[in-house]
């Protein structure tokens, strides 16, 4: 099974293999196709973020810009990274791994502590920067995946004669850490999106099957643990299971999320036209900033949203498919897995496809933070993808694609 599997994904990559490696200096069709689909999205997140909290804006301090400003700011911020980082040499970024951990993980240890972290609705989640707040968590999204995939990389030979050991040794250690970290805070979302995102570099770099099973389970297991144990969550949970069963309270976002949605027809209501943002809908411009997209942008809108998330995937699988190395390979595939992972799981909330999360929509949703975090990753992904492959000859080549079983089954 663990070999059809491979195969399947080694298939699914040659899929969407269409175009040929571009000379030396050249852009690549993939880091084109990323560079639009970054500045689109980029572009509707601050358009959105503004028509979704100028009424909470103006309620929480009177100033209808307060809170699009500060996400102009991140903005500001984030670009520069990205921009950086897309012409740096992600090769470089290995050096950084190892420190750019330690610092995510001590980071993600204080905000827990009192008097370092701030709390806002009972979660202590962020570390005062003066005008701003920061989010360790984000950066942990980040920062696994690249530490991961440096180690994985490191170990390559390794992995490819059937060492088990060296495939799981560095990562579940990290995972339950990372995972008991981000919990104290509380915030069981992140820390079961960061176990996936884990996850998908242990899938990519040739985890059997079984163990991707047993890791599953684990994960159900230990996410209905915590929902058992905290009222909010198991209020939210059923809320999920049937939303009218407490429509004025934990149902409450998700049946006011459902009326814009509902509301938006075909074409929506109108930009800057909706009514879910006038304090209907909490958290309009955070989590739920896709309602308020399905009401004013209607389903037309909405879809175009998904189809750019879906050629993020696409460009991104094929950015690593055609790596120059295994780390490439490796952090190509971790970084798209984490971007979509992230959609669907705030998408699939909106729409009542799973519980309600407080993930915010990549590049969409207002959050400093996950806007500047992600700008970074996705600097290093278009740093990738303007590698392109390998020109023939090269020792960077590599015959192991993304995917191939790179730990044997015993016979």
């Amino acid at each position: 099974m663990a070999s059809d599997l491979a195969g399947a994904w080694g298939r699914a990559a040659t899929a969407v293999r269409w175009t040929r490696p571009t000379a030396a200096g050249q852009p690549t069709t993939e880091f084109l196709a990323l560079v639009a689909t970054t500045v689109v999205l980029w572009l509707l997140g601050l358009i959105m973020t503004f028509s979704a909290s100028f009424v909470a804006s103006t309620a929480e301090s009177g100033n209808a810009f307060g809170i699009f400003a500060r996400q102009l700011l991140w903005s500001l911020l984030g670009l520069p990274l990205l921009v950086v980082a897309a012409r740096s040499d992600y090769r470089r970024w290995r050096a950084l791994a190892g420190p750019l951990l330690v610092v995510s993980l001590l980071a993600a240890a204080a905000v827990v502590l009192p008097g370092v972290g701030v709390t806002v609705n009972s979660a202590r989640r962020w570390i005062d920067l003066g005008p701003l707040r920061f989010q360790p968590s984000e950066l942990l999204k980040l920062t696994v995946p690249l530490y991961l995939a440096h180690v994985l990389a490191r170990r390559w030979k390794a992995l490819r004669r059937g060492d088990l050991r060296g495939l799981l040794l560095p990562a579940v250690p990290l995972l339950g850490l990372v995972g008991l970290l981000v919990m104290l805070e509380p915030d069981l979302e992140t820390a079961v999106l960061i176990a996936c995102i884990g996850g998908v570099t242990l899938i990519a770099a040739g985890l059997p099957v079984r163990i991707i099973g047993a890791g599953m389970a684990l994960l159900a297991v230990l996410g209905a643990v915590g929902i058992a144990t905290s009222g909010y969550r198991r209020g939210r949970f059923m809320a999920w299971l049937d939303p009218m069963s407490d429509p004025a309270h934990y149902g409450y976002q998700t049946v006011q999320g459902y009326l814009a949605l509902g509301s938006g027809g075909w074409t929506g209501t109108g930009l800057g036209q909706g009514r879910g943002k006038w304090l209907y809908i909490p958290n309009a411009h955070t989590d739920y900033i896709f309602a308020i997209i399905g009401e004013e942008l209607g389903l037309v809108g909405a879809l175009a949203v998904l189809l750019l998330f879906v050629a993020l995937a696409v460009f991104g699988m094929r950015t690593a498919r055609r790596a120059p190395d295994p780390f490439g390979r490796l952090l190509a595939t971790s970084l798209t897995g984490w971007l979509l992972l992230q959609a669907v799981i705030n998408i699939g909330s909106v729409v009542g496809l799973l519980p309600v999360t407080g993930v915010t929509l990549p590049l969409v949703s207002f959050g400093g933070s996950s806007l500047v975090i992600t700008a970074l990753g996705l600097g290093i992904l278009l740093a990738i993808a303007r590698a392109g492959e390998p020109a023939a000859g090269d020792p960077r080549a590599s015959k192991t694609a993304v995917g191939t079983p790179l730990v044997r089954r015993r016979p």
